[in-house]
């Protein structure tokens, strides 16, 4: 008597819609996820602006004007008492007597680096609360909301 084989393993067509699924997904999910990684170490570099931001908040809150031009990490620490040293993604800071903080990004993908990323504040008339704007070269993606 004949005796019906089972079937053992898989055929060629079923390893190939495997394997096209799991190409599908890497194309989709690779890119999405050096983005956020981009993003995550940008976080260096918007939390040491922010500092800078509060830091100037105050010293408007106190003189109700800007401090003069600002250029540099040591400069800012000795002008606005914020230590920016340690911050290796930031290759340099400034701030203009309009309050505006401008950052140099480096060392962190080529989209980003040496391009630059801008905090630009608007005094209210009404309370002298302040807003912050981001802006700069860096590509909208990137940028904090």
């Amino acid at each position: 008597m004949l005796r019906k084989r089972g079937q053992k393993g898989f055929t060629l067509i079923e390893l190939l819609i495997v394997i096209a699924i799991i190409g599908i997904l890497a194309a989709i999910a690779i890119p999405m996820y050096r983005a956020q990684t981009i993003k995550a170490k940008l976080t260096e570099v918007t939390n040491g602006m922010s500092n800078v931001a509060s830091a100037l908040a105050a010293y408007w809150q106190e003189n109700e004007s800007w401090p003069a031009g600002i250029a540099g990490k040591a400069m800012v620490q000795a002008s606005l008492g914020v230590g920016l040293d340690q911050l290796g993604r930031m290759g340099g800071i400034a701030v203009t007597g309009a309050g505006i903080i401008t950052a140099t990004i480096t060392g962190i993908s080529g989209e980003v680096d040496n391009r630059t990323l801008t905090m630009t504040p608007t005094v209210s008339a009404t309370d002298s609360s302040i807003a912050w704007s981001w802006s700069g070269t860096v590509p909208p993606t990137y940028r904090p909301r």
